[in-house]
């Protein structure tokens, strides 16, 4: 599985969505992207690419694009 499937995966599980969902995701924008399934998302983002990522990263984390951003960021190619 490559990274971007694994990406995919950990929100399409988390959120109960559709691979054609994620684009244009935005947090908050659905009921179970709240702060407690951030967190979880945060979570099993981490365990999956064994990266820790930074509070402000954490925070900044606001869309399913910015989240690969992010990644790029701490050295996971999406």
């Amino acid at each position: 599985m490559t990274n971007a499937e694994k990406y995919d995966t950990l929100f399409m599980t988390n959120f109960k969505l559709t691979k054609d969902q994620l684009p244009g995701l935005k947090y908050r924008a659905i009921p179970l992207w709240d702060s407690m399934g951030h967190m979880t998302l945060m979570e099993e983002v981490e365990d999956t690419f064994d990266i820790s990522i930074d509070t402000p990263d954490v925070l900044s984390f606001s869309s399913y694009e910015k989240g690969m951003e992010i990644l790029r960021k701490y050295g996971v190619s999406i």
